[in-house]
């Protein structure tokens, strides 16, 4: 209306072609929860209240706290682990209740599963052995479950995390390996005679070998 008014019949202007009326907000850079400490901290130590900050946010004044605490208790290579990620405070929870070697473990594990969770955290808290807690005397309450079942429980975190640090120790290797058999691959069905002999022969083989040239090396 005001260009209008100005005697402007056109103006230059940005379209959006993608329909974000379902998507999440893009324009949002979200914090990730270490992020969040970070700020919180930083804001304190400059001299904000944490009374302030509880009503310049709009929470309770019990949330700026456990916030500000977070990471007591938290070793640095763990906190490094999880400072990209968004995660609920009770995961920092149970890590603390862990001596730092196992908080990395288990850090690595949950990264290494995808899951980041309370629910997984706790688990693997459940599944640490009382000498690697850092009160042994006080031992993870495992509601529902036998002597046997926790040691069963236990063994298997640890032979899980083997296994991680087994993978990761070879993952560039084995990707190169995957990449080059990938070349070989697209090479030899490039090939027509071979093309032609594995489309008449082993049609099954072939579109094996035509899925393998067309997928991305994770894929692989």
């Amino acid at each position: 209306m005001i260009l209008r008014e100005l005697g402007h019949a056109e103006a230059p202007c940005l379209v959006a072609t993608d329909d974000e009326a379902y998507t999440y907000n893009n324009r949002i850079n979200r914090l990730s929860t270490v992020q969040e400490h970070l700020m919180i901290r930083r804001g304190i130590d400059r001299g904000v209240s944490p009374e302030r900050l509880a009503k310049a946010l709009n929470v309770d004044i019990t949330q700026i706290t456990k916030k500000m605490n977070l990471l007591d208790g938290i070793c640095p290579e763990t906190i490094e682990l999880l400072k990209d990620r968004q995660l609920s405070s009770e995961v920092f929870a149970a890590l603390r209740r862990m001596k730092p070697l196992r908080q990395v473990e288990c850090a690595e594990l949950m990264i290494a599963a995808n899951n980041v969770t309370v629910v997984y955290a706790r688990a693997l808290l459940t599944a640490t052995a009382s000498d690697r807690l850092v009160n042994a005397n006080k031992p993870v309450k495992k509601r529902g479950l036998s002597q046997e079942q926790v040691g069963r429980m236990e063994k298997e975190m640890g032979n899980l995390h083997d296994q991680y640090k087994m993978a990761e120790q070879t993952y560039g290797e084995d990707m190169l390996n995957l990449v080059l058999a990938r070349g070989y691959i697209a090479k030899l069905i490039d090939n027509k005679h071979v093309f032609r002999y594995l489309e008449q022969h082993e049609a099954a083989l072939l579109e094996q070998f035509v899925s393998i040239t067309k997928a991305t090396a994770p894929e692989i």
